[in-house]
């Protein structure tokens, strides 16, 4: 969908528009080069993690608040609470997706994982983000491990405390995919 929208947009600029600023900007973009292991690899490459656990964090919430949602019931505090076999559904089902609007996109010489949740700071004019090939199967498999390090449980009673709680415990926690260290280690590399 953004690939088919600034491809139009490109298409209108490549007519022109009498008067337009454009008319004297050329626009241009370029997909980001990607190395031998962000195109081939199996797993997601290690400068991509963070940003992965984050995605992976978002979805699950978003999954999870959609289902609580749907409730009719309330707990004693007035809150919506799912049962243990529905969160368990919503989590794997969340794992499952397309995960079709992610995907890599060059921003500042350096690529980076793009999508719902992670877009911070200001569009740039015109850019390309490369989706499909390995990234939703990459995602997937992230969304899994996780499901699988912490447990539905966990993972549930994370969602269930606010916002940014889910993404503190997936992404910040000692093993972490986000910990400062981890991150200027892999700057250093």
């Amino acid at each position: 969908m953004q690939l088919s929208l600034l491809l139009l947009l490109l298409l209108l600029r490549a007519r022109g528009i009498p008067g337009d600023l454009m008319d004297r900007v050329p626009l241009s973009a370029t997909a980001p080069n990607l190395d031998e292991e962000e195109r081939y690899s199996a797993h997601m490459p290690d400068h991509f993690r963070c940003d992965a656990c984050r995605v992976v964090a978002y979805q699950m919430g978003q999954h999870l608040a959609d289902a609580e949602a749907k409730l009719h019931s309330l707990d004693s505090g007035g809150r919506r609470v799912l049962s243990e076999s529905v969160y368990t559904d919503v989590l794997d089902r969340s794992c499952s997706q397309t995960w079709k609007d992610y995907g890599v996109r060059e921003v500042n010489q350096v690529n980076r994982l793009m999508g719902p949740g992670l877009n911070e700071g200001p569009e740039p004019r015109i850019s390309v983000m490369v989706t499909g090939g390995p990234w939703p199967t990459r995602l997937s498999r992230t969304c899994l491990h996780y499901l699988g390090e912490f447990g539905e449980d966990q993972i549930y009673e994370a969602h269930r405390k606010g916002q940014g709680s889910l993404e503190t415990l997936l992404c910040e926690g000692p093993r972490g995919a986000c910990l400062e260290e981890t991150l200027e280690e892999r700057e250093e590399l």
